[in-house]
């Protein structure tokens, strides 16, 4: 089973991150790489290639809140703490910085 996450920079598409059996993947999409906007993260520059870790990205782990506001989000959409991918696919949608991820239950 794998789960997708459509990545945004200030509401243009810039890729997606996908949940694997065997960890996440980053892929930038083609047109965000030749645009003039920048790389999502310091640490996944703008390449055409696949960025792969064996857990979730320390950036997009970084996007989910803390404390009282995630609290309150696994309370309210009954999330289970430990699923991480399942917090950023549902609470990511609408973060404080330039970067959001919306889940597949919502269109590019």
């Amino acid at each position: 089973m794998s789960r997708v996450g459509h990545v945004y920079y200030e509401d243009i598409y810039a890729g997606d991150i996908i949940e694997t059996d065997d960890g996440f993947v980053f892929n930038y999409d083609e047109e965000y790489l030749i645009s003039d906007n920048p790389a999502i993260s310091l640490t996944m520059s703008k390449k055409q290639k696949s960025y792969f870790s064996k857990v979730l990205f320390p950036f997009f782990d970084g996007l989910i809140p803390e404390g009282y506001l995630l609290d309150l989000a696994i309370s309210k959409w009954s999330l289970d703490r430990k699923d991480r991918m399942g917090i950023l696919l549902k609470v990511c949608r609408d973060t404080i910085g330039a970067v959001s991820v919306r889940g597949e239950d919502n269109e590019k």
